[in-house]
């Protein structure tokens, strides 16, 4: 089922995600599945669930969509449950990003070029794995809305200034997209 995107101003977008409850595999793999439609309907290649209205440590990536660009990420999909960032780099590097929870917006932000995260599949089972470039960039992405984060907290002052009259109109509902928002 596609469920709609909230939009920044929405106050489950700045909660601290709770841990999901790995014993509700079917609770979770519904959401789950919902949130792969979801993604796939709005063109994006990131999704958490607090996006959709879930506060719960729960992410997917998809790469594929990017693939044309970075072409080491044509297989590179993945559910994250209750996602660990265990290891990060001292080198950052700089990519532009956006949101499907801020659209329009696009900015410059600045994150480690690598990391390496602990989760939980969507089979359950437990994962370690290294992530460089922009699959390390995707993940961190979706891993700061868990903790209630968007992209355009990590702007610098000037850039933020710059935006806040978009970002005052998306939470006010000013904004048209073409997937299904809250």
């Amino acid at each position: 089922m596609v469920l709609p995107i909230y939009l920044y101003g929405q106050d489950v977008l700045r909660e601290d995600a709770q841990a999901a409850d790995l014993e509700k595999k079917e609770e979770i793999s519904a959401l789950i599945g919902s949130m792969w439609e979801t993604l796939a309907k709005a063109d994006g290649c990131g999704l958490a669930a607090p996006q959709v209205g879930v506060s719960k440590r729960i992410f997917i990536v998809d790469g594929t969509v990017v693939a044309d660009t970075y072409d080491y990420l044509k297989d590179f999909k993945r559910t994250m449950i209750n996602p660990q960032i265990i290891e990060e780099s001292a080198e950052t590097c700089s990519y532009s990003e956006g949101c499907l929870s801020v659209p329009g917006i696009y900015a410059e932000v600045r994150r480690p070029e690598k990391i390496t995260i602990r989760y939980w599949n969507e089979n359950f089972e437990e994962v370690t794995e290294t992530l460089d470039k922009f699959a390390a960039r995707i993940v961190q992405h979706e891993y700061e809305h868990l903790g209630g984060g968007l992209f355009v907290d990590n702007l610098a002052p000037i850039r933020k200034k710059m935006i806040t009259k978009k970002l005052l109109g998306i939470a006010k509902g000013k904004v048209s997209t073409h997937y299904k928002t809250k």
